[in-house]
């Protein structure tokens, strides 16, 4: 029975995985199909003087003389082979140019994940403390209410032209990635203290909190042995989603330190209506996001035993 619940658990996984991957490439596709012009223009340029017979060779070998439902369904036959196509800019695998940017973007999302969580748990104790609780609300209020490029220009102004801490234009190296990580970890991490601490003073109502107590527990560690860990599956819940989000923040984030990444090279697919790119791009988040929302649903059981014994009857 174990081995079977683990089978369909697996399965059910698999199934939502690829149903995320292809509602996002049916919409992408649609959504860069109803952009008006022509791609040919784009991939021979502005100032490219060709006549009309070359236009109509060039549209029958990208396939773009053939019905929208025919396109369709050729781009989810590339797409189940692992074929996102050739860019129209830069005539290679589309495959490829993601590949070199991908690197970059989830060292930046990953580093400005950990930021964001040790910045949202200092929040968490610190607003325990006596006459911090409000000072530290306002300080998540303006957090997560300023947007990503405006704290980004803040902190290039004060930490790299006044004090100098952190290089101005930089690309390589862990001190070149420590400002747009903290950048781009600021407004997710006021969002997520408030969750947790929500999470944690929930916990600590509960009469488990009080037996606690009597047994000799701490404030601290009341908070981060028990409290914590009851609000760790809410937050970690929480935070799949905004992995996302700062997939998306690193588009500015990546435009304005000047790193390479997914976001740039979205931005410039957009710009260029590379539409191969743009939809590689999608798909690749898409595939992102439902990546780490598996695991966060993976690890949610460890985290709260409760939830084991849910599965275990609704199985």
């Amino acid at each position: 029975m174990r081995a079977r619940r683990l089978v369909r658990s697996a399965l059910g996984h698999l199934g939502g995985l690829l149903l995320i991957v292809w509602g996002a490439a049916t919409a992408g596709f649609l959504a860069v199909r109803a952009i008006p012009g022509d791609p040919v223009d784009v991939m021979l340029g502005v100032q490219a003087q060709v006549s009309e017979s070359v236009r109509d060779d060039i549209r029958a070998d990208w396939g773009l003389d053939q019905p929208l439902i025919v396109q369709y369904l050729a781009y989810l036959g590339r797409l189940v082979r692992g074929d996102l196509g050739t860019s129209y800019q830069l005539r290679e695998p589309v495959a490829q140019v993601l590949g070199e940017q991908l690197p970059p973007t989830l060292a930046l999302a990953c580093l400005a994940l950990l930021f964001a969580v040790t910045v949202a748990v200092a929040f968490v104790l610190l607003a325990r403390l006596p006459g911090l609780r409000g000072p530290v609300s306002t300080l998540e209020l303006v957090l997560v209410s300023s947007p990503t490029f405006w704290i980004g220009l803040v902190l290039i102004t004060f930490l790299s032209f006044r004090l100098g801490w952190f290089p101005v234009a930089a690309t390589q190296g862990l001190q070149a990635l420590l400002l747009p990580a903290i950048t781009l970890a600021l407004p997710v991490s006021g969002i997520l203290a408030q969750v947790l601490r929500q999470g944690i003073e929930s916990a600590l109502a509960q009469p488990f909190a009080l037996t606690a107590r009597a047994r000799g527990a701490g404030p601290a560690r009341l908070v981060l042995h028990h409290g914590l860990r009851h609000a760790a599956s809410d937050g970690i819940t929480l935070t799949a989603y905004l992995f996302g989000s700062l997939l998306g923040g690193a588009v500015l984030v990546e435009s304005v330190f000047g790193r390479p990444g997914l976001g740039r090279a979205a931005l410039r697919a957009i710009i260029d209506r590379d539409l191969p790119v743009v939809l590689g791009v999608i798909v690749l988040a898409a595939v992102l996001f439902a990546v780490v929302n598996t695991l966060v649903d993976l690890l949610a059981p460890l985290l709260d035993p409760r939830q084991r014994g849910t599965r275990a009857v609704l199985a």
